[in-house]
């Protein structure tokens, strides 16, 4: 391999900043190595993970069973497209389909594409099935809401950076606040045209913000109701990481896979990303029943890795290891551990206003302005103390570790948050 060897934190972020779009403002610390929960620098300092890449890492950094999988498949046969069938494919989406019991998925790439392609399946739905005229199919979406930043998401973002230059806007979405049933009901009461809801069980970019906890229920009947698409984005909630096998599922007590207790709201179309590789290859999903996944026909849509035979294998030994390791029930035990704690703490405390969260997914809400660097000031502080987090919004910091911690290493966690949170008290 004939790259340039890095041999310092400062030397790697200087190589980025001269060669790299500067789409991205990274905590400044360069990693090397990653092993379960924790991540070492070039310079070898160990550091507790507590982003999990966006809760793509679920499964732990490097899990030997998914790489083992990635690796004995990449060495067989890595790509075909799909002009041909492969022996791989098939059996990952049985596998798949089964795990969550829906009747089709529709592989993919990275969650925006996953987004994307739910997008385009409601709108040819509310042609094909609901009778809605062409072009005039509406989807309901969010305040506040992250599916992504291509043209067609970034179109119903409140997100101005993420906005601003970047149009002519998709048209087709109406917003709708959060956590708000009755401002849906009168969305879909007033609108014979739309094709769907498209939400966040939890808005995870927003702050984990948490909903009512009958919001999904009370969405998914509403959908029903009138006879539109519930459409759940679970890239960054689902696969364990809520304390449930995914966040549609609510607080559930489940001891084993996923029993669809009282709690669970059934999606009509599910998107998955993210953790469904464990974060070791690009792997998405959109599933849906025949009724919905059956209105795409040949040449409609695809991708050229979408499916592809390293993918499947990888999902695959992803989803075993979640199962196997009952990863949702460490989230569920280890989460309301954490809560606990750090309700403690700010019990007492100035400096942070809330904590909030499901499962292994939550945030605390710094006593400051959107604008302030107070919590990034805080994030750099961890970094020191052996932590790595990251601010989402100016005054919220998001935790989110590896779901194979165990009690011991998150209770020490814990105390690294706080000793450096009271650095900061005033």
């Amino acid at each position: 391999m004939h790259l340039e060897k890095i041999t310092s934190s400062e030397q790697a972020i200087k190589m980025e900043e001269k060669h790299g779009a500067h789409n991205y403002h990274p905590l400044p610390v360069v990693l090397k190595k990653g092993e379960g929960v924790h991540v070492w620098d070039v310079e070898g300092k160990k550091y507790y993970d507590f982003l999990s890449a966006y809760s793509a890492v679920n499964q732990g950094h490097c899990h030997p069973r998914i790489i083992g999988a990635m690796h004995d498949q990449a060495s067989t046969l890595s790509l075909t497209s799909r002009a041909f069938y492969n022996d791989v494919l098939g059996p990952y989406e049985k596998y798949i389909t089964e795990y969550f019991k829906f009747d089709k998925v529709l592989p993919m790439n990275t969650g925006a594409e996953a987004v994307e392609t739910a997008i385009k399946i409601a709108r040819k739905w509310a042609y094909e099935k609901k009778g809605v005229k062409e072009q005039e199919a509406q989807i309901i979406v969010c305040e506040n809401n992250f599916h992504g930043r291509t043209t067609t998401v970034i179109s119903f973002s409140n997100d101005e950076n993420a906005r601003k230059n970047f149009g002519p806007y998709t048209p087709g979405f109406i917003k709708i606040p959060y956590n708000d049933t009755e401002a849906l009901e009168a969305a879909l009461k007033s609108n014979d045209n739309i094709a769907g809801f498209l939400v966040e069980p939890i808005q995870g970019e927003a702050g984990v913000f948490t909903p009512e906890d009958d919001f999904m229920k009370k969405s998914k009947a509403l959908c029903e109701k009138y006879n539109a698409l519930f459409i759940a984005d679970e890239i960054q909630t689902g696969i364990a990481r809520t304390g449930a096998l995914l966040a549609v599922c609510g607080n559930c007590t489940c001891e084993g896979h996923c029993e669809r207790q009282e709690t669970y709201s059934r999606p009509d179309i599910l998107i998955l990303g993210k953790a469904l590789s464990g974060g070791n290859y690009p792997v998405s999903a959109v599933l849906a029943d025949d009724a919905v996944m059956n209105v795409i026909q040949p040449g409609q849509h695809g991708s050229t890795f979408g499916g592809n035979p390293v993918a499947s294998a990888v999902g695959v030994a992803a989803l075993e290891v979640v199962k196997d390791e009952h990863l949702a029930q460490n989230a569920r035990k280890l989460g309301k551990l954490f809560r606990d704690e750090l309700n403690k703490y700010i019990t007492n405390s100035d400096l942070v206003s809330l904590v909030r969260g499901r499962g292994l997914l939550n945030a605390i809400v710094v006593n400051d302005s959107e604008e302030s660097s107070t919590a990034w000031d805080i994030c750099m502080a961890l970094k020191e103390n052996g932590l790595l987090a990251k601010p989402t919004h100016g005054n919220i910091i998001r935790f989110a570790p590896p779901l194979v911690m165990n009690e011991e290493e998150l209770l020490d966690c814990v105390q690294i948050i706080i000793k450096t949170l009271k650095t900061f008290e005033k």
